[in-house]
């Protein structure tokens, strides 16, 4: 087939928009996707409401993020480009209360239905099925229905996830190929994800509730947020809010009671009626039935003594492909500052296979939409620095 003067592999937001920006100049772009659909991850983040990005002030926003190389990278597309990009795309967009910013429709697949009609438009041509199956000199090889196929383009931009959701699309393959070309991959860790807990059987009947109301407790660190108890154990925001400081060993524990200190928990107990059952003091207290249900599963003898600080014990992470993001990848010591690889000149990263980790809400996907961006422009600029094959 003839060769592109660009190529890009992996159909999820950072590909995607790193195409766009190489569309703009004229160069002929190739969207690569192993899998029979694109951008799956975006499609599955938004079926509960695809939150684009966080509006908060820049100096918290930022300070979401572990990795200052994103710094640059973000003041250029940051949570007021990503909202007027929307627009541009005709998904208007609106902020909740939390500062959480999410399409009008909510959901993915008008924004993505949007996105490809533009990018079609610019004559960016994507191709799925076809799998990357490592390299060969400067030739990139892939399997494809049509069989084997190499191709040797001007620019080269890799977005091809991390390691978590294998199924749609993110599986790490890549990272012995990479090394062997003497890039530094940091090895993967589990971001925003839950947490091993072992139940007694008396707690089935509470999976798939919510704990709300209540502060989250690590170490000096104490966050107000809500979780979720499953089969597995605890997930959701609060958790994904604290994660990376329980990945590192830190107790967790559970304030019940924020808005009441230990001295008023003590006097309203005390105009109680001693006969009463415990779990009726509990519930005049105004705890649930789930967060009685806590209280009764790990401090049922001293009930009282620990509704301002209930240790939960956790059994550590989830497994790596469970997690909705991962820590590792591409170490940024072995990018430039435009993300293109030191030993693969003409070929750039983007997205989650860079070593950083944010948060939920919104954060990833600017990231990941952001990095697309940059390398997408830096490449853009190689590619009119380079003369014409003859």
């Amino acid at each position: 087939m003839p060769q592109p003067d660009a190529l890009v592999i992996g159909a999820g937001p950072a590909g995607l928009m790193a195409a766009e920006e190489l569309a703009k100049t004229g160069a002929q772009v190739l969207v690569v996707e192993a899998k029979p659909t694109i951008a799956r991850k975006l499609l599955m983040a938004g079926k509960s409401g695809l939150n684009v990005t966080k509006d908060e002030p820049w100096e918290r926003f930022v300070s979401r993020y572990d990795t200052p190389q994103l710094l640059p990278i973000l003041k250029d597309f940051g949570p007021a480009e990503v909202q007027n990009w929307c627009r541009a795309l005709g998904q208007e967009v609106f902020t909740g209360s939390s500062g959480r910013v999410f399409p009008v429709a909510m959901k993915a697949s008008p924004l993505l239905r949007a996105w490809l009609q533009r990018l079609t438009s610019q004559g960016v041509e994507i191709r799925t099925r076809w799998r990357w199956t490592g390299l060969d000199g400067e030739a990139f090889r892939f399997d494809t229905p049509s069989g084997p196929q190499s191709l040797t383009p001007k620019a080269t931009i890799l977005a091809l996830g991390g390691a978590s959701w294998q199924r749609l699309g993110s599986d790490g393959v890549w990272v012995p190929w990479l090394r062997d070309r003497g890039v530094e991959v940091t090895d993967w860790q589990p971001a925003n994800v839950g947490f091993r807990v072992d139940w007694s059987p008396h707690m089935a009947a509470f999976f798939g509730h919510p704990v709300k109301g209540i502060a989250l407790i690590t170490g000096d660190r104490r966050e107000r947020g809500e979780f979720v108890i499953s089969a597995k154990g605890v997930e959701g925001g609060g958790i994904y809010g604290i994660y990376k400081y329980l990945r590192d060993g830190a107790a967790l524990a559970l304030d019940l009671l924020p808005d009441l200190s230990a001295e008023d928990i003590t006097r309203r107990l005390a105009r109680m009626k001693p006969g009463e059952s415990t779990a009726n003091h509990l519930r005049k207290l105004g705890l649930d039935k789930t967060q009685i249900a806590l209280v009764m599963e790990f401090a049922r003898t001293e009930p009282f003594a620990h509704l301002k600080h209930l240790y939960i014990p956790l059994q550590g992470p989830r497994p790596l492909d469970e997690a909705i993001s991962v820590a590792g990848g591409v170490a940024w010591d072995s990018v430039t500052p435009d993300l293109e690889l030191k030993a693969l000149p003409n070929t750039f990263v983007a997205g989650e296979m860079l070593d950083w980790e944010a948060p939920t809400g919104g954060y990833l996907l600017t990231a990941c939409w952001a990095t697309g961006r940059w390398a997408g422009l830096a490449a853009a600029s190689r590619l009119q620095e380079t003369p014409p094959r003859t």
